[in-house]
């Protein structure tokens, strides 16, 4: 995606990580890339120093802590387009992550915040094959929505499986539904497929029996 921004527009990026994964040269865009603790002594101090160097798209490499969620937060309200990874493997539960780092005192006003500024949320889950060939990707895709954003105010964030089902036709993607067509294509075994899913019981009939 950074590749894409730098590749088809005119923007100044600037890209904290530990480590730099992958090396980007200019194209259309100027990209800055700072490493922890090399260029920045951590992602939020990282992000603290963006805010002031005119940037237009960020991209934080782990938010692992409530500074850094925090100024996250602030950076996209002020306009930047801020690119973040947590670890968590759906929509719902990247929610919560973020929301749950603040204090209980703070919840609401960071549900605003997030219901506000959130674009879009790409999680992912590795599985293993069944041909031994490694492991094959496979991703949830929620594309934010004013539905998406009540959701998030209201702090009901279960609500979310509902939005991704019913938002196929706009590219949205339920974790299930990709877990499943790997499964039907015999990427995966049953065993991994049900490991992995969030319903089990929608895959407890696919398990070969004993």
């Amino acid at each position: 995606m950074i590749d894409y921004i730098n590749t088809g527009f005119h923007k100044h990026i600037v890209t904290i990580e530990e480590p730099i994964e992958f090396v980007h040269e200019n194209k259309l865009s100027v990209i800055t890339q700072r490493e922890v603790p090399e260029n920045a002594l951590s992602f939020a101090g990282g992000l603290r120093a963006a805010l002031r160097e005119d940037a237009d798209v960020v991209l934080v490499g782990e938010m692992r802590d409530l500074e850094t969620i925090a100024l996250a937060l602030t950076a996209a309200e002020t306009g930047l387009l801020v690119f973040g990874t947590l670890h968590t493997n759906n929509s719902r539960k990247t929610v919560d992550r973020m929301i749950d780092v603040f204090p209980s005192s703070q919840q609401p006003q960071v549900r605003t915040m997030l219901a506000s500024s959130l674009r879009g949320i790409v999680a992912q889950l590795l599985l293993k094959r069944c041909d031994g060939g490694g492991r094959l990707a496979v991703n949830e895709i929620l594309i934010a929505n004013n539905a998406v954003s009540a959701i998030i105010r209201e702090g009901a964030p279960e609500k979310l499986t509902d939005v991704l089902i019913s938002g196929r036709d706009v590219g949205m993607q339920f974790m299930d539904d990709a877990i499943m067509n790997v499964l039907k294509q015999g990427i995966v075994s049953p065993n991994e497929a049900y490991m992995k899913s969030i319903d089990k019981q929608r895959f407890a009939p696919f398990l070969e029996k004993k």
